[in-house]
């Protein structure tokens, strides 16, 4: 059994694009969706922002942002680049003399707003230095941050005006024969926001950069950003994501992930089928899956887990799955293994079990994964 089958009604046709490169990292181009987040340390005090892009890393983020807001955070940001596992993007705002700052000190990325980097003097000196130092650039387009005269035009902001904002500075950037760069339209109205990426998707072949602004905590901040960035992902819209959380950042990383994969994607780590639980259940299936997430969050190979109360859809859900556990009668329950009922286990030793046969089997996935590639 294939531990991640192919079905033709879930393929997702992905928009053509251009690929850049934030450091080592491809962006757009049919490469993978990449997940980002962003450092909330101050930005000075280097070992602590390096603590939390590892931490970042450690959850699976691909690029990770840094505030670069003084000129005291830019001569930071050479030893955060330094010891960071991952591609760092400085992020600019207000002073363009912090991009050119942050450019020398070896940032993979410069984000960039329009709305308040200043003039084009000014955005072309960054492009300067973007080039000289082999650096890529986002355009971020913030709702919040418009241009004055954009507001003044069309009276709010809107998608029309954050469209036509990206357009004008990717002009810019084109003008000076500069076009390693991605671009953003942010909003935190999930309607704006998503037309608004639909309007620029059309306009441009650039990568497109992904995110809900000032989402909010934890539990709004995902539920608005698995609506805005799950429809656009499902059109084949975005190269890169970042769900903004007031939250821990490795909480982004976490969400965006399971965005990802609920969207078949991109997979990693082990995804959790689990039923609601009701009176049929067998065992506490609530309690269960909070140790299992919590157990199995080591394990970075992806494939699938189902934890089911009863036999109502227990072993339906068992066949798609690589390690399964269906509750029964009698304090145990039947364990499933690659979509057969493979033997009973009781229930105050399941956990353990389960966890046991999930690492097993993701043994078994990595390993089938090297072989081919060892042989070439």
């Amino acid at each position: 059994m294939s531990h991640n089958p192919i079905r033709p009604w879930r393929n997702i046709d992905r928009r053509d694009s251009r690929r850049i490169m934030v450091g080592d990292v491809p962006v757009g181009g049919g490469a993978p969706i990449t997940v980002q987040t962003m450092t909330n340390t101050d930005t000075t005090d280097v070992a602590a922002t390096v603590a939390q892009v590892q931490a970042a890393a450690d959850a699976g983020a691909d690029i990770v942002r840094v505030s670069v807001p003084d000129q005291a955070s830019s001569k930071a940001l050479k030893g955060i680049v330094k010891e960071s596992p991952v591609p760092i993007v400085a992020d600019i705002h207000f002073h363009y003399k912090r991009g050119i700052e942050a450019a020398e000190a070896g940032a993979a990325c410069l984000r960039i707003n329009p709305g308040n980097i200043g003039s084009p003097e000014r955005v072309a000196e960054v492009i300067s230095a973007a080039r000289d130092h082999g650096c890529s650039m986002r355009i971020g387009v913030n709702a919040g941050s418009l241009e004055k005269h954009l507001l003044e035009k069309y009276g709010e902001p809107c998608p029309d005006a954050m469209v036509e904002s990206g357009l004008d500075h990717i002009r810019i950037l084109q003008d000076h024969d500069f076009h390693e760069f991605k671009i953003s339209v942010k909003a935190s109205d999930v309607f704006m926001a998503a037309a608004a990426y639909q309007q620029l998707a059309e306009a441009t072949d650039a990568p497109i950069h992904l995110g809900i602004t000032e989402a909010g905590g934890l539990t709004t901040g995902t539920v608005k950003s698995a609506i805005g960035l799950g429809n656009l992902l499902w059109m084949g819209i975005g190269d890169t994501i970042r769900v903004s959380l007031s939250a821990d950042p490795v909480e982004e990383v976490k969400v965006g992930y399971e965005i990802l994969k609920g969207l078949g994607l991109r997979h990693r780590g082990v995804n959790i089928i689990s039923c609601p639980s009701c009176a049929r259940q067998g065992f506490d299936v609530i309690r269960t899956v909070e140790t299992l997430e919590s157990r199995l969050e080591h394990i970075k190979t992806p494939m699938s887990l189902s934890i089911i109360g009863c036999v109502v859809n227990g072993p339906g859900e068992a066949l798609m799955t690589d390690v399964g556990f269906t509750g029964g009668g009698a304090g145990s329950g039947m364990v499933y293994l690659a979509g057969k009922a493979s033997h009973k286990m009781s229930n105050d030793q399941m956990i353990d079990h389960i966890v046991e046969e999930v690492e097993k089997r993701a043994e078994a996935i990595a390993a089938e994964t090297v072989e081919p590639q060892a042989a070439e």
